[in-house]
């Protein structure tokens, strides 16, 4: 019987070599076979494989898909985090910079996002807020709105001693003035050529940023240090005098780069009107290089630029004694042979221009004769005092 049921499971063809090759029951009984136990271990490695190759199909079928798929968000985001487009930012390097703040999933979505929208090209650099874990076309979209550009932006004007522009800075940024001061305490690590501090009439100089620090609008990032405002107003100030080619310009005055910053500076100060800053240059010129006097400015803002320095109020001319006007401790003071030792404020474009190219010919004197500021010049002491009598008849003296 029981060969019988063993005869039931051999294949029909093969009867007799499996007859012959069958193994007597006792010998099974006693272990000396493995045909269980290989059948075993055959189905677990078959398991094994077949699962390998499943996950080998898996991954290949994933890799392939991302290759045909661009990751990206589904949602519009949530929360919100700070980043920063840098000058000069390709659409990758944008999106790169989304893909390490968690903003976006792939540097490649943002990019096709980008590629689509022709606006992409007025992202401005600067500091935005956008959210996490966006849809590309989304967070391209905050990048559009000006107003999740987060920027700091104020107009410094024109004349502002550099103390003067360090509280202006304050009141707009929040950084201490002590910071702006120290951060351009010195002007050549800012990147202010050692030749700008020369003078051709053996006067030493000492290296300051007075005059450098260009008067303009400037935006900066929410992140913005004193460090890096104050570069950005030396870096305005060396382009500006740069395009204008202000040092070359000076050459036929015989007179240093410095030392027109200077009369810049004075005529910033002196003059009311943009009209009159090359004439007021022209009358320094004439008072310092020509036939006059003392061979001195005789200008009052001098004095009060020193006022300042020294933490003193500033004071109206008719209001400064003569030991003030004339302080021999003063160097501003306005008997000063020669040109005074530094800039006393930041001159802007049109002052700087008005130094380079000054006009009006023999001009010593000028006041101002109305009330919109603008100014009489003259030749002489005469003509002078026949000025000031109109600028008393129009009340502005």
């Amino acid at each position: 019987m029981i060969d019988e049921l063993e005869l039931a499971f051999d294949d029909p063809g093969d009867k007799g070599r499996h007859r012959r090759g069958r193994r007597r029951a006792s010998d099974r009984k006693k272990g000396k076979g493995g045909g269980a136990g290989k059948s075993i271990v055959a189905l677990l490695m078959s398991v094994v494989l077949l699962g390998a190759l499943g996950a080998g199909v898996w991954y290949g079928f994933d890799r392939v898909q991302n290759f045909f798929t661009t990751p990206d968000y589904s949602g519009g985001g949530t929360g919100e985090v700070t980043i920063q487009v840098k000058k000069g930012d390709t659409a990758t390097d944008i999106g790169n910079t989304l893909v390490q703040a968690d903003v976006v999933k792939s540097a490649k979505a943002f990019v096709n996002a980008a590629n689509e929208n022709s606006r992409s090209a007025n992202i401005q650099p600067g500091t935005y807020k956008v959210r996490l874990q966006m849809r590309a076309t989304d967070a391209l979209a905050l990048l559009l709105d000006p107003k999740n550009r987060q920027v700091n932006g104020h107009t410094i004007p024109e004349g502002l001693s550099a103390k003067a522009t360090y509280k202006e800075l304050e009141k707009d940024t929040g950084i201490p003035a002590a910071e702006f001061e120290k951060a351009a305490k010195d002007p050549l690590a800012l990147g202010i050529p050692e030749w700008w501090f020369t003078r051709t009439d053996g006067k030493k100089v000492t290296p300051s940023i007075e005059g450098f620090l260009f008067p303009d609008t400037y935006e900066f990032d929410a992140n913005a240090t004193a460090d890096t405002v104050i570069r950005a107003m030396v870096q305005r100030f060396l382009t500006v005098t740069g395009g204008m080619k202000f040092a070359e310009a000076v050459q036929p005055l015989s007179i240093s780069p410095y030392e027109a910053l200077i009369v810049a500076s004075l005529a910033q100060a002196e003059a009311g009107i943009t009209e009159d800053l090359a004439k007021v240059a022209r009358v320094a010129y004439n008072r310092l290089y020509k036939d006059f006097p003392c061979n001195c400015l005789e200008m009052d803002v001098t004095v009060n630029y020193w006022f300042e320095l020294n933490g003193k109020p500033r004071k109206a001319s008719k209001n400064m004694t003569v030991a003030e006007l004339d302080d021999p401790k003063n160097p501003y003071n306005r008997k000063l042979r020669g040109l005074i030792p530094t800039p006393i404020d930041n001159p802007g474009k049109a002052a700087l221009e008005g130094a380079i190219k000054p006009t009006g010919g023999d001009i010593y004197y000028f006041v101002a004769i109305d009330k919109s500021g603008k100014s009489a010049f003259a030749r002489t002491s005469a003509e002078h005092e026949a000025n000031k009598a109109i600028a008393r008849k129009n009340g502005v003296l």
